[in-house]
């Protein structure tokens, strides 16, 4: 299955039905929030409900949460400028006949979100008519549990929820992307396409892809280089130490910050449980150690007062 306009492509049952239930609400006036790990495509198929609707002509805006809370605010309902008393508009007013994507809501100040839930029930008011859609690789009803995130606003999206399975997961659809990302590149760049070794294929396919079609899309558009007689072999696929290795490096260039081997592990840690969303057994599977063990470092970063860690639930 191919949705062209937002590059949407594979044919897990759970991708499909994903995709699915995107058409589904693309027909509605409905919001909806879109849940996935990082690099699953949370924003195209944000894109893909808005182009799947009537709406298709309008304006499609997106806000990124995690930006600082004042920005976010003013991005989403517009500021006057103290300089020139200009009033500019928010995402609400210019994206009004059109869709407005909330990045990363996790990370929305925590007072401003009753605010926005009371705002976003008044729309029609101020005869605003605009789809929001939002995205978060966290697990939005834990942090409702939690207390770290308004009720009534995970209320307003989650009865249209989309939840996008990681790569990792999808079997066959590895196979089928990465051939779609070296035919997009080939047409792109104006050269003839590839195929892939039945060891490349294998290479890729078991592979653990932690940041997902991100990733694969990345390491694709690297191994094109690397193309001999229009094959894509095994060595062209850098994956593991070999391209952490290239990207290190090329982090050293730009000032890549040397630091003791305990701040790096703390740094690796905290942001393997950012990734997966704090779930602890996923995050010790991408650090290759047992739970146990990443327990024990969490509990020694505890220890230490290290901010993240005393807060980690």
């Amino acid at each position: 299955m191919f949705a062209s306009e937002v590059n949407l492509v594979g044919n897990h049952p759970k991708f499909v039905k994903a995709l699915d239930l995107a058409r589904n609400i693309a027909v509605t006036k409905a919001p909806a929030l879109v849940t996935g790990e990082s690099g699953t495509g949370k924003k195209a198929f944000c894109n893909f409900v808005h182009k799947s609707s009537a709406r298709t002509n309008a304006e499609i805006h997106t806000v990124d949460c995690s930006m600082e809370a004042k920005k976010v605010e003013n991005e989403i309902l517009g500021y006057r400028d103290e300089e020139t008393g200009r009033f500019h508009k928010g995402v609400l007013e210019r994206a009004n006949g059109g869709s407005v994507i909330l990045a990363n809501i996790d990370s929305l100040d925590e007072k401003f979100q009753k605010r926005l839930y009371t705002i976003l029930q008044e729309l029609s008011d101020y005869d605003l008519d605009v789809r929001i859609l939002a995205t978060t690789s966290k697990n939005l009803s834990k942090y409702v549990g939690a207390g770290r995130f308004h009720r009534a606003l995970y209320t307003y999206f989650s009865g249209s929820q989309i939840n996008l399975v990681p790569l990792r997961e999808r079997g066959e659809d590895i196979k089928v992307i990465a051939e779609h990302f070296v035919a997009a590149w080939a047409a792109q760049n104006n050269t003839t396409s590839a195929t892939f070794t039945e060891e490349a294929i294998a290479k890729i396919s078991n592979f653990y892809w932690a940041h997902n079609v991100a990733e694969l899309k990345n390491v694709i558009e690297g191994s094109m280089q690397n193309v001999q007689n229009g094959q894509i072999d095994v060595n062209a696929v850098e994956l593991g130490e070999k391209k952490a290795e290239a990207q290190t490096q090329e982090a050293d260039e730009d000032g890549f910050r040397l630091m003791s081997l305990k701040e790096a592990e703390r740094l690796l840690i905290r942001k393997a449980l950012i990734h997966t969303s704090e779930n602890r057994t996923q995050a010790a599977k991408i650090l290759g150690v047992s739970i146990r063990t990443l327990r024990n470092k969490i509990n020694e970063y505890r220890t230490d007062g290290n901010n993240y860690f005393v807060n980690l639930r």
